[in-house]
């Protein structure tokens, strides 16, 4: 229901807005842009495709994930059906079986949550994807009303959507790619504050769920997983942009092929039929990736129509104001269009990260900002539509307020570490 709330929000206040630019300040051409125009028309001033447009690029989206999609619930159905799935899920039971009360010891969504998670920590949003989605579909199993979230869904999701993510590469090519002194400064920020924000997740879920978070087990497994963190963090301060990107290709490319070949390996093992247990995986994996295009189609549509009516532009000018009147400094404002289009949008996110560096220069306080922000959280409210629409919950719970209070959080600490690493020196 929250989403449907903020869905149709959404659409109520771009087509207003538009009215009142078309009917009392003359832009005849709004409702144009908002139905047909494309980002690439040189005349178009949002460089935003308009609803007919971004309906192809849902599509498009979708189509490309049918194949990425099958191909790992295909490898995921070997691992299952030769025990890696439940072989996992043993090892991170101590800590899951506190974290998620719910969940029986040795279930398969265990194991499909801790390899979502790893995925997203090494930036590797195509395999994250198929594997939180195999999680949901197997928590959907445990969950008594198939309509309403569960505690344990909701918690995976909240964690997954804080985006706790060990090297932002798309960040650093992008300040590389734009000629910034130092396309790598923005690193340990963005570290902090994926941390940061998932520990916020955590916290807030666990509080309304009444889980102890002081539990020797759950305090035990954040510290060694923050010890390891801290030690990749140390080394890869110590690289420069280009050894970056190589670290971060060879380690997550790298474990891909070694994930498929443990569990090709595990299958002979267990003398299972390889090919057939793929090919029925994948098949589910074209299924899901055909089921979630109404979710994705709806949200993109939304956000389009959000940024071609102008209401973004009003939104930013609007608060870029109200801080100038109080007398402090502005200077993150122009960073903010980013952290508030990157619930809505990664594309998008990515798209003003770049307008930011274009308009204030790469090495601008703005633009770290900016990349901060980009590098720092996912997309709220496409991981809402798509994980939930994927085993069609209706009713999110608080899910949706407890993503957007840690995204919140997320902006807060960006702005503070933004202004302790680099405020003085830009």
């Amino acid at each position: 229901m929250a989403l449907s709330r903020i869905w149709s929000a959404f659409i109520i206040v771009a087509i207003t807005v538009a009215g009142i630019k078309c009917f009392f300040f003359g832009d005849s051409q709004i409702f144009a842009w908002m139905v047909s125009g494309k980002a690439s028309d040189p005349l178009n001033p949002f460089k935003v495709d308009g609803i007919i447009e971004t309906c192809w690029v849902a599509v498009d989206i979708c189509l490309k994930l049918v194949g990425i999609l099958a191909l790992f619930i295909g490898f995921m159905n070997i691992a299952e059906k030769a025990g890696g799935i439940r072989l996992l899920s043993r090892i991170v039971g101590p800590f899951f079986s506190k974290l998620f009360p719910e969940i029986p010891n040795g279930h398969a969504s265990m194991g499909y949550m801790i390899m979502n998670f790893s995925a997203n920590l090494l930036g590797l949003d195509n395999a994250a994807t198929p594997f939180g989605l195999k999680a949901m579909d197997s928590l959907q199993e445990l969950n008594p009303d198939k309509e309403v979230a569960s505690n344990s869904q909701i918690m995976f999701l909240c964690l997954h959507a804080a985006g706790l993510n060990l090297i932002p590469v798309s960040v650093i090519a992008v300040r590389a790619a734009q000629h910034a002194s130092d396309p790598t400064d923005v690193f340990l920020p963005c570290m902090i504050v994926t941390f940061v924000g998932t520990m916020t997740a955590m916290i807030i879920v666990s509080f309304k769920q009444k889980i102890n978070l002081f539990q020797p087990v759950i305090l035990s497994w954040v510290l060694g997983i923050s010890a390891v963190i801290a030690l990749l963090v140390l080394y890869v301060t110590r690289l420069d942009a280009a050894g970056i990107q190589l670290f971060s290709g060879k380690l997550s490319n790298g474990l891909i092929l070694l994930v498929f070949l443990l569990i090709v390996l595990g299958g002979l093992y267990k003398k299972i039929d390889l090919f057939a247990a793929f090919v029925d995986g994948a098949k589910n994996g074209f299924d899901t990736a055909i089921r979630i295009i109404p979710y994705i189609l709806g949200i993109l549509v939304a956000v389009s129509m959000l940024r071609t009516s102008g209401t973004f532009d009003a939104v930013i000018n609007g608060m870029k104001h109200f801080f100038a009147l109080l007398g402090a400094d502005t200077r993150f404002v122009d960073g903010l269009p980013t952290a508030l289009i990157r619930p809505l949008s990664g594309g998008a996110a990515r798209g003003m990260m770049v307008s930011t560096m274009t308009t204030f220069g790469p090495d601008s306080f703005a633009s770290k900002l900016s990349g901060i922000f980009q590098g720092a959280s996912d997309t709220t409210f496409y991981v809402v539509a798509v994980y939930f629409g994927s085993v069609n919950i209706k009713n999110t719970r608080y899910s949706i307020s407890s993503m957007l209070l840690a995204d919140l959080v997320g902006i807060i600490t960006a702005i503070i570490l933004c202004y302790l690493f680099f405020g003085s020196s830009v």
